[in-house]
């Protein structure tokens, strides 16, 4: 079900995972108890209306790789059963040596948390049963309680050192069970057929595949329209899509800031989850939206439901946090489809708003494009990033997510009002082909401007404007999903990626070409190689971590991808020269000496 390299994820993925009907035995680790700590508010979520049966199980065995875990350092499974209940947890102990201790205490929980389902005046939150298994780090093997259990503790090689070969006989004693043994026990346990259970092996979350959402049409806005918030727009359509859907259970991962990040038609419809709710505010006990000041937790909530509809939004520079947790998805969804066997939940978008070119009030600490650099990195089949321009993109882009399986989806969205620059057919088929041309002719251009992002294409078009007073012939091609265009890396990328033909249609190969991006320049130009005709031909501006209290002009202007900074930097590219392109003042002001407003003022 997941790829379980990085720590902690499990913890806070658990309880949001098994449908109702459904059970869950969680085996956790008190290393990863340091990690995401999430996990502590299990009890917080949990809802008998619709989560199915789910009983945590701690391994207690006090050790990291290097030293004790701080749960052992501050006192143990005592200090550890205290913390859970002062956390809303109902904690036992056991003896984590004893299998036998393992099945009564499951069925313990489970009975426990069923009883509690069972009443009528029930409160939450709910008193989850947690499961400590007290026991040392390495039972059975040389080192067991120390350091040395985590590695190779024998001091030699087992086949020509006897030493080191009695040492492991002797602490593997404790762990022989004669085969017969073994056998009936293997018997007694293999009884799925009687009691109408699969195996473990084929348990429902394994192979999850819900149904095809209902996809509604999106409502369109003519292009020419009264600049609009895309974001508003991908609100409206989300809200209709969990009403056409009520058969899968919805939920949104949200830090903290979802009416900021103008989505306040899906918090107004699907609500915080609350135990208790203020007056006044847009909470439910059974509310779909999963808040908290935990990025990877709320992540978590989302990645989990992979029986139904799920949707996370964040700020960009703070979606950072989520990435681990998103990339254990993608890599084990990515082996998936290396064997055959496809991933069948659907897909999960990541938007991401408030971004690095719009967000001001804290400086460079909100000003990061890297999580839809990172993103590119890995597969594009799996791990798609998107950028639309408008409202119409952002909708067709997010409706084309939904449409997917087994993906995660970033798509990086503005929050201000912006031009609407395609109809409803031109927007879904920018979102189909990942990229497609707003200005100019190809076979008439003397070059070509590419912009990855909004304001790039804004941008991007001011250039074109300028240019073409100059009797210049520009080409304005806007790129919605850059992975679309990279060189694939095998072959299932391959059938992702545009062919050669569809590559040379929308960027002819002979043309200067300037690429102006979302994203800091460099990692785009690795990324588009199959578009570079080579530092001559092709040139890259984008995000140079220049920022702080700036607004939108003041940002593109600092790192230089005003429309005055495309036309300087495609001058020498198709042999022209700046001094005619640009007045005097529009070149003291990129070169550092003038006043920035000038650039405003020639383009009013």
């Amino acid at each position: 079900m997941s790829e379980g390299g990085y720590l902690g994820f499990a913890e806070v993925q658990y309880v949001h995972m098994p449908l109702p009907g459904e059970r869950l035995v969680a085996f956790l680790s008190d290393g990863a108890f340091e990690e995401q700590r999430g996990s502590d508010w299990t009890p917080r979520w949990w809802r008998a209306e619709d989560f199915g049966i789910a009983v945590p199980v701690m391994i207690l065995n006090g050790r990291r790789i290097e030293e004790r875990a701080q749960i052992a350092q501050q006192g143990g499974s005592d200090w550890l059963a205290s913390h859970l209940r002062h956390n809303g947890f109902d904690p036992f102990s056991i003896d984590g040596r004893d299998p036998a201790a393992f099945a009564w205490a499951i069925l313990t929980a489970e009975e426990r948390l069923e009883r509690f389902a069972a009443r009528p005046d029930r409160r939450y939150p709910a008193p989850i049963p947690y499961v400590i298994a007290e026991t040392v780090k390495g039972f059975g093997f040389p080192g067991a309680g120390t350091n040395a259990a985590h590695n190779l503790p024998l001091g030699g090689n087992p086949s020509n050192d006897e030493v080191a070969r009695q040492a492991f006989n002797d602490a593997a004693r404790s762990l022989f069970v004669p085969s017969d043994e073994l056998d009936r026990a293997i018997g007694a346990l293999a009884v799925h057929g009687k009691q109408n259970r699969p195996p473990e092996s084929r348990h429902p979350l394994a192979f999850r595949h819900p149904p095809s959402p209902r996809l509604p049409e999106p409502d369109w806005t003519r292009a020419g329209s009264p600049a609009d918030c895309a974001m508003h727009a991908l609100d409206r359509w989300f809200v209709r899509l969990v009403d056409h859907n009520p058969e899968l259970r919805s939920r949104v991962g949200n830090p903290d800031e979802l009416r900021s990040n103008h989505m306040g038609a899906t918090l107004d419809r699907l609500r915080h989850r609350v135990n208790v709710c203020e007056p006044g505010t847009s909470e439910a006990v059974d509310g779909a939206v999963i808040t908290a000041l935990n990025e990877e937790a709320v992540a978590g909530a989302a990645l989990a439901n992979k029986g139904g509809l799920n949707l996370i939004v964040s700020y960009e520079a703070f979606a950072m946090k989520m990435l681990g947790g998103l990339r254990q998805e993608i890599v084990f969804a990515r082996r998936q489809r290396e064997i055959g066997r496809q991933p069948g939940w659907i897909s999960v978008p990541l938007v991401v708003t408030s971004h690095t070119w719009e967000n001001s009030k804290n400086e460079q600490s909100h000003q990061d494009p890297t999580i839809g650099e990172a993103l590119l990195g890995e597969m594009s089949d799996t791990a798609r990033v998107l950028f639309p321009v408008d409202a119409n993109t952002a909708m067709a882009a997010l409706r084309s997510v939904y449409g997917g399986r087994g993906q995660v989806a970033c798509l990086i969205v503005s929050k201000r009002d912006m031009p609407h620059r395609l109809e409803a057919e031109t927007a879904t088929r920018f979102v189909e082909d990942g990229a497609a041309h707003f200005e100019g002719v190809p076979d008439a251009a003397d070059l070509q401007i590419v912009a990855i992002g909004a304001y790039q294409l804004e941008e991007a078009l001011k250039a074109a404007s300028r240019l073409g007073r100059h009797g210049h012939r520009v080409l304005v091609t806007g790129i919605c999903e850059p992975g679309r265009f990279r060189q694939p890396r095998d072959p299932i990328e391959a059938a992702f990626t545009a062919g050669d033909d569809a590559v040379a249609a929308l960027f002819p190969p002979d043309l200067p070409r300037v690429i102006v991006t979302h994203t800091r320049p460099e990692p785009m130009l690795g990324l588009l190689r199959r578009l570079d005709g080579g530092p001559r031909r092709t040139t890259a501006l984008g995000y140079i971590s220049r920022g702080g209290t700036f607004d939108v002009p003041g940002m593109l202007f600092a790192n230089r991808c005003s429309w005055a900074h495309l036309v300087d930097a495609a001058a020498p590219l198709a042999g022209w020269s700046r001094d005619d392109l640009l007045t005097p003042d529009e070149r003291d002001a990129i070169n550092g000496r003038g006043d920035p407003a000038h650039l405003l003022i020639s383009t009013t």
